[in-house]
């Protein structure tokens, strides 16, 4: 038989807006519990040194910032919680959340469970990732200034990445499978004027090469449709081909936009369901940034304070 357990209030999620959420609701009392699968923190723990995250001149490597924000949330009274949730009632009252050994239900639910990167399939993308692989320009474009520099991609947010790292990199090639952008006509022009901008015409990566001591330092691309094979130099590989929201636990339950993003309240982390808030990269699919992450991870721990405060939680749950 499974485990039963109560709770205020539940954060799933362990990366920036999990961590800040737990930060804030366990300082102001209300004991929450934070579940997070076999692999804590987050995409941060994927990178090698973060430098824009404030309050560190020098830069902190990604695993320690999600270390600092899982202790400093640990030292206020957030338990941790290590299990993966298969099943979600958002409707129910109390909230209930099972996995394969417990069920739990909460008063207030803070989903912070992130969006993934797509990624290409290729084995290099998991060895060199924060080693001259990324999928954030604005994380780690300036750690190849002067530098020859690949962004993989053909929509809006491949050309924005590649007109971004124009600001470092000497050169930057825009690799596409096909023979036009699917950008906005707009991203389009400003790509094709760039002088720094090389587009490799319908062309995909069938691998990467290098190594964590010396970085890329090449990859193979093949010609989609002679399949003709070439080696190009480079220092870095963007992969900008899209995120995948890790929402298809709520689907049906709570609003989300045409990709799976949740679609929260204007100006708000309040979801289409009462009790249940939405932070981080799950919700957002514009900044995608560790710091924003972390001040929507803030909304969503004084908005869910507010709404227990209101009374509007189910007054006969276990929870009072």
């Amino acid at each position: 038989m499974s485990e039963k357990s109560h709770h205020k209030v539940i954060i799933l999620g362990s990366g920036p807006a999990g961590l800040t959420a737990a930060v804030y609701t366990s300082r102001a009392n209300l004991e929450p519990t934070l579940i997070h699968g076999p692999m804590p923190g987050g995409q941060l723990t994927t990178t090698t040194e973060v430098e824009n995250y404030p309050g560190f001149p020098e830069g902190i490597m990604g695993p320690d910032l999600m270390k600092n924000m899982e202790d400093q949330a640990k030292r206020f009274g957030t338990t941790l919680t290590v299990d993966t949730i298969t099943e979600a009632d958002l409707k129910s009252k109390p909230i209930s959340l099972k996995s394969d050994k417990a069920e739990y239900t909460c008063d207030a639910l803070i989903i912070a469970t992130g969006a993934a990167p797509r990624l290409l399939g290729l084995d290099a993308e998991k060895e060199l990732m924060g080693y001259g692989v990324s999928t954030c320009a604005t994380c780690d474009g300036a750690f190849f200034r002067d530098s020859i520099i690949t962004v993989v991609g053909g929509g809006d947010s491949a050309c924005e990445e590649a007109l971004f790292l124009t600001k470092f990199g000497k050169k930057v090639y825009l690799v596409h499978r096909r023979d036009e952008l699917r950008a906005s006509k707009i991203m389009q022009d400003r790509v094709l004027a760039h002088d720094k901008i090389e587009v490799l015409w319908n062309k995909q990566v069938k691998s990467i090469d290098g190594t964590k001591k010396d970085g890329v330092k090449s990859m193979t691309l093949y010609h989609t449709g002679t399949n003709e094979e070439e080696v190009v130099e480079t220092d870095a590989v963007f992969i900008a081909i899209g995120h995948t929201p890790n929402s298809s636990l709520f689907k049906g339950q709570l609003e989300m936009d045409e990709n799976g993003y949740i679609v929260p309240e204007k100006n708000s982390t309040k979801t289409n369901l009462e009790g249940v808030f939405a932070c981080g990269d799950v919700q957002d699919h514009v900044w995608r940034q560790a710091i924003t992450a972390a001040g929507t991870g803030c909304m969503a721990a004084i908005e869910t304070e507010r709404w227990l405060e209101s009374g509007e939680a189910h007054q006969d749950s276990p929870g009072y």
